[in-house]
C-alpha cells in the first residue's frame, strides 16, 4: 500500500503540472454511470485515482446512473483508456447544460474532495475472496489497507475515515460452523487462533474480545467514522453490542455454560440498527438471531433473478446521503444470500434509512443510520454475484461483472466519505 501512495503522490505533481498548461476554457471529461458505461466498477477506481491526485470530482446523482464529471487532463483520460472505462470529453458549455438539467430535476452535484482513508477490519487468515469488498477495491484498484482486533483495541481507527466489516461473527461463536465443520483443519486452526489472541491481549475468552471491539467501533462511529458492513457482521455486531455483560455463548465454544435467560437481559439502546430481536441459542443451528431473513429450507432458496430486490429512488436535493448510497443503472439487482441474506423489517429501529427491500415482503437488504457524528451502512448477504456462496467456493470474477450492480452499491460506500455539498459554477 505504501507503494500505491508514492505512486498517487508523483501522480499528483504530474497531474498538477499539466493543469499549468491548460487553457482557461478547459474541456470537461464526464464519466458516464448507464447503461452505456463498460466498467462500472473500475470507473469508481478512476474516481477515487482522481480524488489521489488532489483532484475534485463532481458526482451527479440520479444523472446517468450517478455520472462523475472531472476537469479533463490527459493522465485521467489515460488512465481510464487503461481501466477500460469509458469516458466523454465535453465543453464547459455542455457542462452548463448538464447543471441546468441537474437543476430542474431531481438531480444534485455533489463535490468529492478528498480520498478517503480505507481500512478493511479481516483476520490474518482469511482468503481475499472470503470478502466482496476486499475483491471489488482490489478489481477496481482502489487502495485501502487491513487491521483486525489488535490494531481496533490499540486506538488504530482514528487513522481511517472508512470502515469495512464482512464474514465476522462478533459474538465470539465463530459463525457458528459448529456443527457442520467442527472437524475441518480450517476451522480449528481460526479457534486456536482467535483464542490465543483473546489471551494475548488479556481477555478470558473470544466472546469477550469481540464485545471490546464492538463497543470501540461504536465509538468509532460516534466520532464521525462510516462503517460499512456486510453479511454476519451486520447482525452480529448488534448481538454483540445489546449482550454486554451477558454471556450468550454455548459450553462448547468457550469452556462454560451460557447465560440461562440471557434474552430478557439484552439491552436494545446500546445497538445501532436493530431492537427487539430474538437470539437462537442452539449453538448447533447455523443462525445468531431472527435478524436474518435467510430461508431455513433449502427448497425454498430460489434462483437470484427470482429474488431480486428494489433500490428506493430518494431526493438527491433533499436526501442526497441515502441518494448517493443507491445510486446505480438500474432500480433492480439480482438477490443473493449469506449468513446473514437480509434483515426482517419489524426488528429494524425506526431512525434506520430503509434502502432497498424485497417488495411486498418483510425483507430488507440495505439500510442507513447515523450515530453520533459517523454513521452505518449495513448490507445483507455475502457476495453479490455468487447467489449461494459455500464454503470453499472458488472466488467470484469480477472481470465477469464489470457492471454489476449488486457490487456497484458497495463502491457507493466507499465514496460516500469524500462527498461535500458543492457550490456548482456559474
Amino acid at each position: 500500500m505504501r507503494a500505491l501512495r508514492i505512486r498517487a503522490a508523483i501522480g499528483a505533481w504530474a497531474l498538477m503540472a499539466a493543469a499549468c498548461c491548460l487553457p482557461a476554457d478547459a474541456e470537461r471529461l464526464l464519466i458516464p454511470m448507464d447503461l452505456t458505461q463498460t466498467d462500472h466498477l473500475r470507473a469508481y477506481g478512476v474516481a477515487f485515482w482522481a480524488l489521489e491526485r488532489e483532484l475534485p470530482v463532481e458526482w451527479l446523482l440520479n444523472y446517468r446512473g450517478g455520472s462523475f464529471l472531472i476537469d479533463r487532463h490527459p493522465l485521467i483520460v489515460r488512465e481510464a483508456q487503461i481501466r477500460g472505462v469509458s469516458t466523454e470529453v465535453l465543453s464547459e458549455s455542455s457542462a452548463a447544460l448538464i447543471y441546468a438539467e441537474v437543476d430542474a430535476a431531481n438531480m444534485e452535484v455533489v463535490r468529492l474532495e478528498k480520498a478517503p482513508r480505507i481500512a478493511v477490519y479481516t483476520p490474518p487468515n482469511t482468503q481475499p475472496w472470503d470478502d466482496a469488498v476486499t475483491m471489488v477495491l482490489e478489481y477496481a484498484q482502489i487502495d485501502y489497507e487491513k487491521l483486525w482486533d489488535e490494531e481496533v483495541l490499540d486506538g488504530g481507527l482514528q487513522e481511517y475515515d472508512w470502515l469495512h466489516l464482512h464474514h465476522e461473527d462478533f459474538s465470539g461463536q465463530y459463525g457458528k460452523f459448529y456443527a457442520s465443520f467442527r472437524n475441518e483443519p480450517w476451522y480449528r486452526d481460526q479457534q486456536q487462533l482467535y483464542e490465543s489472541m483473546a489471551r494475548r491481549l488479556g481477555f478470558a475468552k473470544v466472546s469477550d474480545q469481540k464485545k471490546a471491539v464492538t463497543r470501540k467501533i461504536r465509538e468509532y462511529m460516534e466520532r464521525g467514522g462510516f462503517l460499512f458492513a456486510m453479511c454476519s457482521a451486520t447482525d452480529t455486531f448488534d448481538i454483540s453490542l445489546a449482550a454486554a455483560g451477558v454471556d450468550i455463548v454455548a459450553r462448547i465454544f468457550d469452556g462454560d455454560p451460557a447465560d440461562p435467560a440471557p434474552q430478557r437481559k439484552l439491552d436494545f439502546d446500546r445497538t445501532v440498527a436493530f431492537e427487539g430481536f430474538t437470539l437462537e441459542m442452539n449453538p448447533l443451528v447455523y443462525e445468531h438471531s431472527d435478524i436474518d431473513t435467510t430461508p431455513r429450507d433449502a427448497r425454498l432458496v430460489r434462483t437470484a433473478e427470482a429474488e431480486y430486490f428494489t433500490l428506493f429512488e430518494f431526493s438527491a436535493k433533499y436526501d442526497p446521503v441515502p441518494a448517493m448510497l443507491t445510486q446505480c443503472h438500474t432500480s433492480i439487482v439480482n438477490g443473493f444470500l449469506g449468513q446473514t441474506t437480509a434483515f426482517h423489517r419489524r426488528l429494524i429501529k425506526d431512525s434506520v434509512i430503509v434502502l432497498a427491500e424485497v417488495e411486498d415482503t418483510d425483507e430488507v437488504k440495505y439500510i442507513h443510520g447515523s450515530v453520533g457524528k459517523g454513521s452505518f451502512t449495513f448490507y445483507g448477504g455475502h457476495d453479490p454475484e455468487d447467489h449461494k456462496h459455500h464454503v470453499g467456493d472458488p472466488p467470484t470474477q469480477l472481470a465477469l461483472f464489470p457492471n454489476s450492480p449488486g457490487y456497484r452499491l458497495i463502491l457507493n460506500n466507499i465514496l460516500f466519505p469524500a462527498a461535500k455539498k458543492k457550490e456548482r459554477k456559474t
